[in-house]
Order: structure tokens, then sequence, then C-alpha cells
């Protein structure tokens, strides 16, 4: 029975999650180009089929299972809907470490980068400062998503690497912005 099956096709059964990446469980090609709407229709779908509450009459071990099912559903709609956790999951699939577990970077560049941002939103002092600055990186984040889109279609996993890491320290900016927004007046 292929993988990414959650019902026996025999009799029915719900069955256990098994090692389906999550393209394979909701149904996608690894590609990190994704149609979020497809993404969430397919998931919906499969919910509405895989949701515990259908399966409150049926054995322990079946309910167990649906949970189990509907946990792994989720986890594949929260990767695959989120553009740097689908590029870190298929950088992490493909073998490579994004140096997310807190590795030395080792791109100048990016340091730099990153560096020279978090001065600026230290300094700012006024909310339009702030602003300016979270205007900036949403413009270089949603750059480095095109970008990325471009490098895993070409193959190029060392650039969508990189371009990975650089998109981290980006959502972190704009997150770490946030709360400075609230802090200047």
């Amino acid at each position: 029975m292929p993988a990414a099956e959650p019902f026996c096709p025999a009799c029915t059964a719900v069955q256990p999650p098994g090692q389906a990446d999550h393209f394979a469980r909701l149904g996608f090609a690894r590609a990190y180009d994704v149609d979020p709407a497809a993404v969430e229709r397919r998931y919906f779908e499969l919910q509405r089929r895989l949701h515990p509450d259908r399966f409150a009459t049926k054995s322990p071990k079946e309910r167990a299972l649906s949970q189990a099912q509907a946990t792994s559903l989720n986890d594949a709609y929260e990767t695959l809907m989120d553009p740097l956790g689908r590029a870190v999951y298929l950088l992490r699939l493909s073998g490579i470490d994004t140096g997310g577990d807190g590795k030395t970077v080792d791109d100048p560049a990016l340091l730099m980068e990153a560096m020279e941002m978090r001065e600026a939103l230290a300094e700012a002092r006024t909310p339009a400062e702030v602003d300016a600055l979270v205007g900036r990186a949403r413009a270089e984040a949603e750059a480095c998503r095109v970008a990325l889109a471009r490098l895993f279609a070409g193959g190029d996993l060392a650039a969508a690497g990189k371009a990975t890491l650089r998109l981290t320290y980006l959502d972190k900016l704009l997150d770490d912005a946030r709360a400075r927004r609230l802090n200047v007046a």
C-alpha cells in the first residue's frame, strides 16, 4: 500500500501515517513552488476524512491511528504553507543542513547585512523608522522567496541553502521589528 495512503483500499480502515514525506502525504511533488490554495484544499479534504471526531465510536486503535494521521497531516500542512519551513524541509530531505542549530554562518556578506539591519532596528526611534526597515525587510524576504523557487526548480541546492539562511534572518528581523514597533513612540 502507498505510504501516503491514509486508508486501506481493501477494508477502508484508517492506517498508521507511515514514513511519507509532507509532500507525498498531501499528494504533491517535492517542489518549493506549491500552490497554497491547492495545499489548503487537499489538507481540508483529508482532514474531513481523518479528523479524530469521525472515529469517536471506533475502536481505541482506530482512534489512535486517526489522531496520528491528523497530527501528521497538520505537520505537513504547516510546513508546506510556510515558505521558510518548506525551504528548510526540502533541503533537509536532500540531506542539506541549513545551519538552524546555532552553527556559525560562513557567509560574511550575510552576516554584515544581518548586523546592519539589526543595528538599524535598534537605532530606530520612531514608528516611521521601524516601518521603513520593515518595508525593506519584507521586500528582501519576497525576493528571497522568488529566488528560492527558481533555485529549487533549477536544482541549485547550495544556493537555495544560502537563500534559505538569508530568509531565516529576514523573518527573524521582521518578528523583532513587530516587537520594536510597540516600543517606539
